[in-house]
Protein backbone atom coordinates (compact mmCIF):
# COMPACT_ATOMS: atom_id res chain seq x y z
CA UNK A 1 0.00 0.00 0.00
CA UNK A 2 1.15 3.54 -0.73
CA UNK A 3 -0.19 6.92 0.34
CA UNK A 4 -1.93 9.12 -2.22
CA UNK A 5 -2.76 12.72 -1.42
CA UNK A 6 -6.26 14.04 -2.19
CA UNK A 7 -7.26 17.64 -2.69
CA UNK A 8 -11.04 17.86 -2.45
CA UNK A 9 -13.72 20.48 -1.64
CA UNK A 10 -13.38 19.85 2.10
CA UNK A 11 -9.60 20.10 2.27
CA UNK A 12 -6.58 17.82 1.89
CA UNK A 13 -6.46 14.15 2.92
CA UNK A 14 -4.34 11.06 2.38
CA UNK A 15 -5.58 7.59 1.45
CA UNK A 16 -3.77 4.27 1.11
CA UNK A 17 -3.92 2.55 -2.28
CA UNK A 18 -2.26 -0.44 -3.87
CA UNK A 19 -0.58 -0.31 -7.27
CA UNK A 20 -0.97 -4.07 -7.72
CA UNK A 21 -3.12 -5.24 -10.70
CA UNK A 22 -5.92 -6.50 -8.45
CA UNK A 23 -6.53 -2.98 -7.09
CA UNK A 24 -9.04 -1.43 -9.47
CA UNK A 25 -10.27 2.04 -10.32
CA UNK A 26 -13.48 1.13 -8.48
CA UNK A 27 -11.44 0.36 -5.35
CA UNK A 28 -9.82 3.79 -5.63
CA UNK A 29 -13.21 5.46 -6.05
CA UNK A 30 -14.53 3.71 -2.97
CA UNK A 31 -11.55 4.90 -0.93
CA UNK A 32 -12.18 8.44 -2.17
CA UNK A 33 -15.88 8.13 -1.32
CA UNK A 34 -15.04 7.01 2.23
CA UNK A 35 -12.88 10.12 2.70
CA UNK A 36 -14.83 12.79 0.80
CA UNK A 37 -18.43 11.45 0.76
CA UNK A 38 -18.50 12.23 -2.98
CA UNK A 39 -20.33 9.38 -4.70
CA UNK A 40 -18.26 7.41 -7.24
CA UNK A 41 -20.81 8.26 -9.93
CA UNK A 42 -20.11 11.98 -9.37
CA UNK A 43 -16.37 11.95 -8.86
CA UNK A 44 -14.25 13.95 -11.28
CA UNK A 45 -10.57 13.17 -10.82
CA UNK A 46 -7.51 14.98 -12.14
CA UNK A 47 -3.80 14.39 -11.61
CA UNK A 48 -0.41 15.60 -12.83
CA UNK A 49 0.78 19.07 -13.80
CA UNK A 50 -0.95 20.67 -15.43
CA UNK A 51 -3.80 18.57 -14.03
CA UNK A 52 -5.28 16.15 -16.59
CA UNK A 53 -8.67 14.50 -16.35
CA UNK A 54 -8.64 10.81 -15.49
CA UNK A 55 -10.89 8.44 -17.45
CA UNK A 56 -12.67 6.23 -14.94
CA UNK A 57 -13.36 2.66 -16.07
CA UNK A 58 -14.15 0.91 -12.76
CA UNK A 59 -13.17 -2.64 -13.80
CA UNK A 60 -9.68 -1.72 -15.00
CA UNK A 61 -6.65 -1.75 -12.68
CA UNK A 62 -5.52 1.47 -11.10
CA UNK A 63 -2.59 1.55 -13.55
CA UNK A 64 -5.10 2.56 -16.25
CA UNK A 65 -5.10 6.03 -14.70
CA UNK A 66 -1.36 6.50 -15.22
CA UNK A 67 -0.83 7.41 -11.57
CA UNK A 68 2.57 7.21 -9.92
CA UNK A 69 3.43 6.68 -6.28
CA UNK A 70 3.28 9.99 -4.46
CA UNK A 71 0.96 11.62 -7.01
CA UNK A 72 -1.70 14.04 -5.89
CA UNK A 73 -5.31 13.63 -7.05
CA UNK A 74 -7.64 16.59 -7.41
CA UNK A 75 -11.21 15.55 -6.59
CA UNK A 76 -14.31 17.54 -7.54
CA UNK A 77 -17.99 16.67 -7.71
CA UNK A 78 -19.96 16.64 -10.93
CA UNK A 79 -23.25 18.48 -11.03
CA UNK A 80 -26.32 16.23 -10.95
CA UNK A 81 -27.09 17.03 -14.57
CA UNK A 82 -23.55 16.39 -15.80
CA UNK A 83 -23.18 15.20 -19.37
CA UNK A 84 -23.57 11.42 -19.69
CA UNK A 85 -20.69 11.39 -22.18
CA UNK A 86 -18.24 11.19 -19.29
CA UNK A 87 -17.69 7.70 -17.91
CA UNK A 88 -18.39 7.95 -14.19
CA UNK A 89 -19.22 4.30 -13.67
CA UNK A 90 -19.72 1.57 -16.26
CA UNK A 91 -22.07 -1.40 -15.95
CA UNK A 92 -20.54 -4.84 -16.26
CA UNK A 93 -23.10 -6.52 -18.49
CA UNK A 94 -24.06 -5.55 -21.99
CA UNK A 95 -27.55 -4.39 -21.17
CA UNK A 96 -27.92 -4.24 -17.40
CA UNK A 97 -25.25 -3.31 -14.86
CA UNK A 98 -24.27 -6.31 -12.77
CA UNK A 99 -21.22 -8.17 -11.62
CA UNK A 100 -19.20 -9.76 -14.47
CA UNK A 101 -21.00 -12.63 -16.23
CA UNK A 102 -19.17 -14.84 -18.71
CA UNK A 103 -20.32 -14.34 -22.28
CA UNK A 104 -21.31 -17.99 -22.48
CA UNK A 105 -23.49 -17.82 -19.38
CA UNK A 106 -27.16 -17.03 -19.63
CA UNK A 107 -28.77 -14.68 -17.14
CA UNK A 108 -31.47 -16.44 -15.11
CA UNK A 109 -35.12 -15.59 -15.78
CA UNK A 110 -34.47 -13.08 -18.54
CA UNK A 111 -36.28 -13.10 -21.87
CA UNK A 112 -36.35 -10.64 -24.72
CA UNK A 113 -39.44 -8.57 -25.33
CA UNK A 114 -41.39 -9.44 -28.48
CA UNK A 115 -41.42 -7.12 -31.45
CA UNK A 116 -43.72 -4.21 -30.71
CA UNK A 117 -46.95 -3.94 -32.70
CA UNK A 118 -49.76 -1.43 -32.67
CA UNK A 119 -51.66 -2.06 -29.45
CA UNK A 120 -55.41 -2.58 -29.23
CA UNK A 121 -57.48 -0.52 -26.84
CA UNK A 122 -56.74 2.95 -25.49
CA UNK A 123 -53.27 4.28 -26.21
CA UNK A 124 -51.56 6.04 -23.30
CA UNK A 125 -50.97 9.73 -23.86
CA UNK A 126 -48.67 12.21 -22.20
CA UNK A 127 -50.23 14.84 -19.94
CA UNK A 128 -49.85 18.52 -20.83
CA UNK A 129 -46.32 19.84 -20.66
CA UNK A 130 -45.17 20.30 -17.07
CA UNK A 131 -42.86 23.02 -15.88
CA UNK A 132 -41.61 20.84 -13.06
CA UNK A 133 -42.18 17.51 -11.41
CA UNK A 134 -41.63 13.95 -12.62
CA UNK A 135 -42.37 12.74 -16.13
CA UNK A 136 -45.60 10.79 -16.45
CA UNK A 137 -48.00 9.15 -18.90
CA UNK A 138 -51.77 9.06 -18.53
CA UNK A 139 -53.26 5.55 -18.41
CA UNK A 140 -56.42 3.95 -17.03
CA UNK A 141 -57.66 7.14 -15.41
CA UNK A 142 -54.36 7.77 -13.60
CA UNK A 143 -50.75 8.55 -14.35
CA UNK A 144 -47.78 6.23 -14.58
CA UNK A 145 -45.11 8.33 -12.87
CA UNK A 146 -41.32 8.20 -13.15
CA UNK A 147 -40.16 7.69 -9.55
CA UNK A 148 -36.58 8.99 -9.40
CA UNK A 149 -34.35 7.49 -6.71
CA UNK A 150 -30.95 8.79 -5.53
CA UNK A 151 -27.89 8.32 -7.75
CA UNK A 152 -25.86 6.64 -5.02
CA UNK A 153 -24.82 3.24 -6.42
CA UNK A 154 -27.82 1.64 -4.66
CA UNK A 155 -30.38 2.79 -7.22
CA UNK A 156 -31.53 -0.73 -8.11
CA UNK A 157 -31.99 -1.60 -4.45
CA UNK A 158 -33.69 1.73 -3.72
CA UNK A 159 -36.11 1.14 -6.61
CA UNK A 160 -36.84 -2.37 -5.33
CA UNK A 161 -37.41 -1.07 -1.81
CA UNK A 162 -39.76 1.61 -3.12
CA UNK A 163 -41.72 -0.92 -5.19
CA UNK A 164 -41.86 -3.87 -2.81
CA UNK A 165 -41.56 -2.23 0.62
CA UNK A 166 -42.86 1.29 -0.12
CA UNK A 167 -39.74 2.92 1.32
CA UNK A 168 -36.29 3.44 -0.22
CA UNK A 169 -34.90 3.44 3.32
CA UNK A 170 -35.13 -0.35 3.10
CA UNK A 171 -32.59 -0.56 0.26
CA UNK A 172 -30.02 -2.30 2.55
CA UNK A 173 -32.67 -4.97 3.20
CA UNK A 174 -32.82 -5.61 -0.56
CA UNK A 175 -29.08 -6.31 -0.59
CA UNK A 176 -29.61 -8.85 2.19
CA UNK A 177 -32.36 -10.53 0.14
CA UNK A 178 -29.89 -10.88 -2.74
CA UNK A 179 -27.09 -12.20 -0.51
CA UNK A 180 -29.44 -14.79 1.02
CA UNK A 181 -30.72 -15.77 -2.43
CA UNK A 182 -27.20 -16.57 -3.62
CA UNK A 183 -26.27 -18.31 -0.39
CA UNK A 184 -29.40 -20.50 -0.42
CA UNK A 185 -29.19 -21.46 -4.13
CA UNK A 186 -25.60 -22.61 -4.74
CA UNK A 187 -26.61 -24.81 -7.70
CA UNK A 188 -28.07 -21.81 -9.54
CA UNK A 189 -25.64 -19.06 -8.53
CA UNK A 190 -22.32 -20.70 -9.26
CA UNK A 191 -18.95 -19.07 -9.82
CA UNK A 192 -19.57 -19.40 -13.57
CA UNK A 193 -22.76 -17.34 -13.36
CA UNK A 194 -21.48 -14.82 -10.81
CA UNK A 195 -18.03 -14.32 -12.33
CA UNK A 196 -16.39 -14.83 -8.93
CA UNK A 197 -16.68 -17.26 -6.00
CA UNK A 198 -20.13 -16.93 -4.37
CA UNK A 199 -18.76 -15.86 -0.93
CA UNK A 200 -16.79 -13.07 -2.62
CA UNK A 201 -19.84 -11.99 -4.63
CA UNK A 202 -21.95 -11.89 -1.45
CA UNK A 203 -19.36 -9.70 0.26
CA UNK A 204 -19.15 -7.40 -2.76
CA UNK A 205 -22.89 -6.97 -3.32
CA UNK A 206 -23.40 -6.28 0.39
CA UNK A 207 -21.31 -3.11 0.11
CA UNK A 208 -23.38 0.08 -0.33
CA UNK A 209 -21.15 1.26 -3.18
CA UNK A 210 -21.64 -1.83 -5.38
CA UNK A 211 -24.08 -1.72 -8.30
CA UNK A 212 -26.70 -4.37 -8.88
CA UNK A 213 -28.03 -5.70 -12.16
CA UNK A 214 -29.54 -8.74 -13.86
CA UNK A 215 -28.62 -11.26 -11.17
CA UNK A 216 -30.08 -9.07 -8.46
CA UNK A 217 -33.30 -8.45 -10.42
CA UNK A 218 -33.81 -12.21 -10.88
CA UNK A 219 -33.32 -12.90 -7.18
CA UNK A 220 -35.65 -10.07 -6.10
CA UNK A 221 -38.35 -11.27 -8.52
CA UNK A 222 -38.12 -14.75 -7.00
CA UNK A 223 -38.16 -13.48 -3.42
CA UNK A 224 -41.26 -11.33 -3.94
CA UNK A 225 -42.95 -13.80 -6.32
CA UNK A 226 -43.53 -10.99 -8.80
CA UNK A 227 -42.20 -10.25 -12.25
CA UNK A 228 -39.85 -7.30 -12.72
CA UNK A 229 -40.04 -5.63 -16.13
CA UNK A 230 -36.95 -3.50 -16.77
CA UNK A 231 -37.39 -0.95 -19.58
CA UNK A 232 -34.28 0.32 -21.34
CA UNK A 233 -34.61 4.03 -22.06
CA UNK A 234 -32.26 4.07 -25.05
CA UNK A 235 -33.79 1.15 -26.96
CA UNK A 236 -37.27 0.71 -25.48
CA UNK A 237 -36.45 -2.97 -24.94
CA UNK A 238 -38.21 -4.72 -22.04
CA UNK A 239 -36.31 -7.38 -20.07
CA UNK A 240 -38.51 -9.65 -17.96
CA UNK A 241 -37.35 -11.29 -14.72
CA UNK A 242 -39.84 -13.89 -13.56
CA UNK A 243 -40.01 -15.98 -10.38
CA UNK A 244 -41.58 -19.16 -11.76
CA UNK A 245 -38.39 -20.87 -12.96
CA UNK A 246 -36.90 -20.96 -9.46
CA UNK A 247 -39.62 -22.71 -7.53
CA UNK A 248 -41.46 -19.57 -6.44
CA UNK A 249 -45.08 -19.38 -7.56
CA UNK A 250 -45.86 -16.07 -9.22
CA UNK A 251 -48.53 -13.82 -7.72
CA UNK A 252 -49.37 -12.62 -11.21
CA UNK A 253 -48.11 -9.14 -10.36
CA UNK A 254 -45.47 -7.04 -12.09
CA UNK A 255 -43.13 -4.20 -11.04
CA UNK A 256 -41.78 -1.61 -13.49
CA UNK A 257 -38.15 -0.51 -13.41
CA UNK A 258 -36.66 2.12 -15.75
CA UNK A 259 -33.02 1.66 -16.80
CA UNK A 260 -30.97 4.53 -18.26
CA UNK A 261 -27.73 2.68 -18.95
CA UNK A 262 -26.10 3.54 -15.62
CA UNK A 263 -29.10 4.05 -13.34
CA UNK A 264 -32.35 2.38 -12.27
CA UNK A 265 -35.57 4.16 -11.28
CA UNK A 266 -39.07 2.84 -10.64
CA UNK A 267 -42.50 3.65 -12.05
CA UNK A 268 -45.79 3.70 -10.16
CA UNK A 269 -49.43 4.55 -10.85
CA UNK A 270 -51.06 7.50 -9.11
CA UNK A 271 -54.39 9.33 -9.47
CA UNK A 272 -52.47 12.60 -9.93
CA UNK A 273 -48.88 13.27 -10.93
CA UNK A 274 -48.17 15.03 -7.64
CA UNK A 275 -50.10 12.59 -5.43
CA UNK A 276 -48.44 11.67 -2.12
CA UNK A 277 -46.38 8.49 -2.20
CA UNK A 278 -48.89 6.51 -0.14
CA UNK A 279 -51.42 6.90 -2.96
CA UNK A 280 -49.13 5.22 -5.52
CA UNK A 281 -49.67 1.68 -6.79
CA UNK A 282 -46.32 -0.03 -7.34
CA UNK A 283 -47.36 -3.56 -8.42
CA UNK A 284 -49.66 -4.26 -11.35
CA UNK A 285 -51.63 -7.33 -12.47
CA UNK A 286 -50.12 -8.89 -15.59
CA UNK A 287 -53.01 -8.32 -17.99
CA UNK A 288 -51.48 -9.92 -21.08
CA UNK A 289 -48.52 -12.16 -21.92
CA UNK A 290 -47.95 -9.90 -24.93
CA UNK A 291 -46.07 -6.71 -24.05
CA UNK A 292 -47.84 -4.79 -26.80
CA UNK A 293 -51.26 -5.58 -25.30
CA UNK A 294 -50.63 -4.76 -21.65
CA UNK A 295 -51.71 -1.15 -20.92
CA UNK A 296 -49.23 -0.60 -18.10
CA UNK A 297 -46.29 -1.81 -20.22
CA UNK A 298 -47.50 0.33 -23.12
CA UNK A 299 -47.51 3.31 -20.78
CA UNK A 300 -44.07 2.38 -19.46
CA UNK A 301 -42.66 2.30 -22.98
CA UNK A 302 -44.23 5.69 -23.62
CA UNK A 303 -42.53 6.97 -20.47
CA UNK A 304 -39.22 5.62 -21.78
CA UNK A 305 -39.90 7.46 -25.06
CA UNK A 306 -40.25 10.74 -23.14
CA UNK A 307 -36.96 10.15 -21.32
CA UNK A 308 -35.22 9.14 -24.56
CA UNK A 309 -36.35 12.41 -26.18
CA UNK A 310 -34.58 14.20 -23.34
CA UNK A 311 -31.39 12.14 -23.90
CA UNK A 312 -31.79 10.76 -20.39
CA UNK A 313 -29.63 7.70 -21.02
CA UNK A 314 -25.98 6.71 -21.35
CA UNK A 315 -24.62 4.27 -23.93
CA UNK A 316 -21.41 2.96 -22.38
CA UNK A 317 -21.07 0.24 -25.04
CA UNK A 318 -20.38 2.81 -27.78
CA UNK A 319 -18.27 5.25 -25.79
CA UNK A 320 -15.08 6.22 -27.71
CA UNK A 321 -11.76 5.62 -25.96
CA UNK A 322 -8.10 5.70 -27.01
CA UNK A 323 -5.20 3.66 -25.66
CA UNK A 324 -2.71 6.21 -24.38
CA UNK A 325 0.13 3.69 -24.71
CA UNK A 326 -0.24 2.74 -28.38
CA UNK A 327 -2.82 5.21 -29.69
CA UNK A 328 -5.35 2.61 -30.84
CA UNK A 329 -8.95 3.73 -30.95
CA UNK A 330 -11.38 1.60 -28.94
CA UNK A 331 -15.12 1.32 -28.63
CA UNK A 332 -16.65 1.19 -25.19
CA UNK A 333 -15.82 -0.65 -21.99
CA UNK A 334 -15.79 -4.02 -23.77
CA UNK A 335 -13.18 -2.83 -26.26
CA UNK A 336 -11.00 -1.39 -23.52
CA UNK A 337 -11.11 -4.60 -21.52
CA UNK A 338 -10.28 -6.78 -24.56
CA UNK A 339 -7.38 -4.51 -25.54
CA UNK A 340 -6.00 -4.63 -22.01
CA UNK A 341 -6.14 -8.43 -22.00
CA UNK A 342 -4.41 -8.69 -25.40
CA UNK A 343 -1.67 -6.11 -24.93
CA UNK A 344 -1.29 -5.50 -21.22
CA UNK A 345 -1.96 -1.81 -21.86
CA UNK A 346 -4.01 -0.23 -19.10
CA UNK A 347 -4.00 3.52 -19.78
CA UNK A 348 -7.02 4.82 -21.68
CA UNK A 349 -8.33 8.30 -22.41
CA UNK A 350 -11.40 9.88 -23.99
CA UNK A 351 -11.45 11.08 -27.58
Amino acid sequence: MAPVRLRHPNGVSSIEVSFEPEFTVQDLQQEIYATTQILPSRQILKAGYPPRSLTLVPELPIQSLGLQRGDQIFVSEAAEAASPARVQSIPQTQSIPAQPIPASASVPAQRSAPTQRSAPGPTPRSPPAQSSGPDSVEVDGGFLVHRVVPDDNSCLFSSAALVFEQSISKAPQMRKVVADGIRNNPETYTEGILGMPPPQYITTISKPTTWGGAIELAILATHYSAEIASIDVETGRIDHFTPGEYGSASTGMRAIFIYSGIHYDAASLAPMVDAPSEWHQTLFPIQSPDDSSDPILIAAKKLADILRSKKAFTNTATFDLKCEQCGQGLKGEKGARAHAEQTGHVRFGEY
